[in-house]
């Protein structure tokens, strides 16, 4: 017998001991909440009832929170996201519904709403319908009355601590056997808004002494907590039609059922993205302590290219083809997934090393503007006699020494001029073109200070946020912020990035891999401006 029908043989069970039915496919919409026990987050399969199979073949579902704490798409979203998306158009014709359910109006608003909209665009995710939970709130009042007027919901108003704790020792509520009618009626108030009212909140009666704490009685409709300092605020979408809300877990199953849902994938709250090679960090699996890192200003917003949104991984280089590559080789699972960004990295290089030309770009601070005598050879009329070196490579010449100028040939070192401190302030080189690049210990890169234009460009390279490889819940983050997560340097480049277009993906001769964040003319004092692209077998 599988896991999964362990779990259903179990629920049945408890089920049975509840007086409610105890068949799986007796279940009406009514008594959904019941068999649904996957919290928020939770990453499962769900399965079927014979009441919805007929017409819920080859539906799927993304189940995104349309805030989860306030967060953008990250990428512990992506599994979900592309596994129901995958699922959904590629294993079945299916219909692909994404859910906003905003239950809860303290963490939601339209610019996060807006901004999954925008990045599931970017990921290329397909769907065909975008609903609201808040468009059902009516229909889920009127279930709660009828679970209610039924006996198996109750009116609790016993403190949330002391509530906390009966149910951690699987003791009943006083109020667990209160007169329907009495619950309904406070219900009423709740909706209300009464001061009687908002001392009490919703719970479902299923099984108090269950081995699962989640259906120890679970609460399924509250007061939301609001700031003390804001106060109530409307909802982004009802306004101020509510004054209670429902529970993600008892709304979600219920709009399933009504929507015609039949499968969903969701993403698991204890996800971790762990590794030692690169600044995408554990956070993802973190929405509050991404907040932190937003709203510490360690981070420029939400798609700063340190941050593991979608966005911010984009920005960083990393490609579509990769990212869905190693998410649809992730699998569903129920289990804790650890997910290996070193792999990732390493697919992500292999995509984009084919279709990266090489460019050459030399640090500007230092630059060494060498002469180049042209008499002993001749070459292209891009090939110039005076070129620049970086510093680090001229203070290692010797006069008489002979180096390699990649993609010209060899060269023989006649002059180094030095500075007291020893910088070097001029070089004077003569081209041996004859020579063999094979018996030279220096291959130094170099760019023509004439015959092109010359710009500049900032080449950024970033650390990690964190400087723990992986953070546990009790974690407290500002322990493990790194100081220090970016790093710039100033660059000379050449006429070919005057083509360059923001997002394009280039090797630079080494210096690695980058991304175009701002194209020549576009960034700080007409700079262009670069990221590195971590490749798993560095710190960038």
């Amino acid at each position: 017998m599988s896991a999964i029908e362990n779990e259903l043989l179990e629920i049945e069970q408890q089920l049975q001991s509840s007086g409610l039915p105890s068949k799986l496919h007796d279940i009406s919409v009514d008594h959904c909440v019941l068999l649904r026990r996957q919290t928020a987050g939770d990453l499962v399969s769900a399965t079927k009832t014979d009441a919805t199979a007929s017409h819920t073949r080859g539906r799927y579902n993304i189940k995104l929170e349309a805030t989860e704490n306030g967060v953008w798409v990250h990428i512990g979203h992506a599994k979900a996201v592309f596994l129901n998306n995958y699922f959904a158009h590629n294993a079945f014709s299916g219909c692909l519904i994404l859910r906003f359910d905003d239950t809860n109006p303290t963490r939601e608003n339209q610019e996060f709403e807006d901004s999954i909209l925008h990045d599931l665009g970017l990921l290329g995710i397909k769907t065909q319908r975008v609903t609201y939970t808040s468009d059902y709130f009516e229909k889920l009042y009127d279930l709660c009355c009828q679970l209610i007027s039924d006996g198996n919901n109750y009116a609790e108003d016993a403190d949330i601590k002391i509530q906390k704790d009966n149910r951690r020792d699987r003791l009943p509520s006083k109020r667990r056997d209160r007169p329907a009618s009495e619950s309904l009626a406070i219900f009423k108030e709740m909706r209300e808004g009464t001061e009687f009212g908002k001392r009490h909140y919703i719970r479902a009666r299923i099984a108090f002494n269950s081995s699962n704490a989640s259906m120890r009685d679970p609460v399924i409709y509250r007061f939301p907590s609001w700031d003390l300092e804001e106060g109530p605020q409307p909802h982004h979408r009802t306004g101020w039609s509510w004054n209670i809300y429902p529970t993600y877990d008892f709304a979600c199953p219920l709009v399933d059922s009504i929507e015609g849902v039949g499968h969903a994938l969701r993403t698991t709250e204890s996800m971790t993205v762990t590794s030692s090679t690169t600044g995408f960090e554990v956070l993802s699996s973190y929405g509050r302590k991404l907040a932190k890192v937003v709203d510490s200003g360690r981070v420029d917003g939400w798609d700063d290219p340190r941050m593991p949104t979608i966005r911010g991984i984009l920005r960083r280089g990393l490609t579509l083809e990769a990212l869905r590559e190693f998410m649809l080789k992730q699998g569903p699972s129920r289990n804790v997934v650890s997910m290996d960004l070193t792999t990732l990295l390493a697919m992500n290089k292999k995509i984009i090393d084919p279709i990266a030309p090489r460019h050459t770009a030399v640090e500007s601070v230092g630059s060494v503007l060498a002469a180049v005598n042209p008499s002993l050879g001749t070459k292209d009329v891009t090939f110039a006699n005076q070129i620049y070196i970086e510093q680090a490579d001229a203070a290692s010449f010797q006069e008489g020494e002979e180096i390699t100028l990649m993609s010209w040939g060899n060269a023989i070192v006649r002059q180094v001029t030095r500075s007291d401190d020893q910088t070097v302030t001029g070089l004077q080189i003569e081209l041996h073109l004859d020579g063999d690049a094979r018996k030279t210990d220096k291959k130094v890169h170099w760019l023509a200070a004439h015959g092109t234009k010359i710009a500049g460009a900032e080449l950024w390279e970033f650390d990690h946020l964190l400087t723990k490889d992986s953070l546990v819940k009790c974690d407290e983050l500002e322990r493990y912020l790194n100081p220090v997560t970016s790093r710039s340097t100033d660059a000379l480049v050449g006429s070919e990035f005057s083509g360059l277009l923001e997002g394009d993906i280039i090797p630079i001769e080494w210096k690695g891999y980058f991304r175009m964040d701002k194209p020549i003319g576009q960034g700080p004092s007409g700079k262009a401006v670069l990221f590195k692209i971590p490749t798993g077998n560095s710190k960038g």
